[in-house]
C-alpha cells in the first residue's frame, strides 16, 4: 500500500538527492559500536555522503535498531566487504583517493588533502586500528589537529569532522550546486524513497 506523501516532503527528497555526493564515501573497519555507527551514518546523511562501505572480518555489523538509527540509516546506501584488495580496487576506480585514519609519521593534517577529488575515507576500529590488509593497501592517512592531552577523537566525533572538512572544499568549489547522480539514479532512489 502506497504511503501518502505530502508536497513539502517531495521536495526536501528532491533537494537531498540533488546534493548527494556519489564519489565522497566512508569505509567502516570493523566498528563495532552501534552507537557510533549510528552517529556516522547521521553524520554522512548530514554532509551528502551517498553511500558507505562495510568491512567486517573480525567484528560483527552492530545491530543498530530502529530507535539508534532510525533517522539516517534509512537513507545511507550500505555496500558490505570481505576482502580489502577488491574493495580498495573498486574504491581507487576512475582515479579515487583512499585515505585512512591514523598516526604514524607520514600521516597528514585533514586540511592537507583535496576531497574535491573523488574520496574515500577509512575510519577504523575504536581498540585494534586499521586492519592490516587495508594498511598494506592504503598509505596516505589523515588526523585531526588536536591542541590538548588526549590524542584522539572519538571514530563517530572524527568523521563529523572529516566529513565537514570535505563538505566546506566541496561547498567552496560549488560541488553541491549540481546532482552527482544520474538521472536515472535519481529517479530510481526518489520513488523508494517517496515511500519511506
Amino acid at each position: 500500500m502506497s504511503r501518502k506523501i505530502t508536497e513539502k516532503r517531495k521536495q526536501k527528497i528532491d533537494k537531498v538527492l540533488s546534493q548527494r555526493q556519489k564519489d565522497l564515501t566512508l569505509v567502516m573497519d570493523n566498528i563495532w559500536d552501534p552507537h557510533n555507527v549510528s552517529a556516522v551514518l547521521r553524520s554522512c546523511d548530514a554532509f551528502g555522503v551517498f553511500d558507505v562501505h562495510l568491512y567486517y572480518t573480525t567484528s560483527q555489523w552492530p545491530d543498530l535498531g530502529k530507535k539508534s538509527s532510525a533517522s539516517a540509516k534509512k537513507w545511507i546506501r550500505r555496500v558490505r566487504h570481505i576482502d580489502a584488495e577488491s574493495m580498495i580496487s573498486q574504491l581507487r576506480q576512475d582515479g579515487g583517493q583512499v585515505l585512512r585514519t591514523g598516526f604514524s609519521s607520514t600521516a597528514r593534517p585533514v586540511m592537507d588533502f583535496d576531497f574535491t577529488r573523488p574520496t574515500s575515507i577509512i575510519l577504523s576500529n575504536e581498540h585494534n586500528g586499521t586492519a592490516p590488509e587495508i594498511a598494506e593497501l592504503v598509505q596516505d592517512e589523515i588526523y585531526i589537529p588536536m591542541h590538548g592531552m588526549v590524542q584522539s577523537f572519538n571514530v563517530s566525533v572524527a568523521a563529523a569532522i572529516i566529513l565537514y572538512e570535505a563538505s566546506t572544499q566541496r561547498r567552496k568549489a560549488g560541488m553541491y550546486d549540481s546532482p552527482t547522480l544520474s538521472v536515472d539514479e535519481i529517479e530510481g532512489i526518489r520513488k523508494e524513497w517517496y515511500e519511506r
